[in-house]
């Protein structure tokens, strides 16, 4: 009878099958490796990119914050040159406003019919007392008053008939009282009408 060894087959067969996995064990890992290397190189690419973003996002930033300062700076010199206009406004308007006052209460006087006896200007009220010939020239100058571009508002305040024996004549004594142009109302009297309207 013919015996064949088979062990040499076998421990062949067994050596081949370890090399195949030790083979496929091989590629894994540096398939692995692979992986984790293109992971790692992916990373580390996104990082450079963000980190480059970043420099650019704060260069942007500080650019901005100069401009920013810059922008309040000029806010700052717009409010000053407005204070400083306003005031300019308000010196002229004073300057120019009693010299136009004065002429604008020289036109509305009925010539020769009426006559000035004081007149006084405060917080933009105007008092006026005189003497005219009659009621109805004291009704005209009020009419001729509340004409002018400066005078807002004219009230009677007193009117009273006086007799002149000596020139045989009664003339009438007034009081006028008006708001010119200087007049500014209360901040209460505002914040009251704001609420009515309300």
């Amino acid at each position: 009878m013919i015996r064949i060894n088979l062990l040499p087959y076998r421990a062949a067969r067994k050596r081949e099958n370890i090399k195949r996995q030790i083979t496929l064990y091989v590629l894994c890992v540096i398939l692995l490796l692979s992986g984790m290397f293109y992971f790692y190189m992916t990373l580390t690419h996104d990082l450079s990119a963000l980190k480059s973003r970043e420099g650019e996002i704060r260069a942007d930033l500080a650019t901005l914050q100069k401009t920013i300062k810059r922008i309040n700076e000029l806010d700052k010199k717009t409010k000053e040159l407005k204070t400083k206009l306003d005031v300019i406004r308000d010196l002229e308007n004073s300057k120019t406003g009693p010299v136009l006052l004065l002429a604008e209460i020289s036109n509305a006087v009925p010539k020769d019919k009426l006559w000035l006896n004081s007149f006084g200007e405060s917080g933009g009220i105007l008092t006026l007392t005189g003497t005219a010939m009659d009621n109805e020239t004291v009704a005209l100058f009020m009419v001729n008053l509340k004409a002018q571009e400066h005078i807002q508002t004219v009230d009677l305040s007193s009117a009273r008939l006086r007799n002149l024996p000596e020139h045989r004549l009664r003339v009438s004594d007034f009081a006028l009282k008006c708001k010119t142009y200087a007049f500014k109302e209360p901040e209460k009297s505002k914040k009251a009408k704001k609420k009515k309207r309300k």
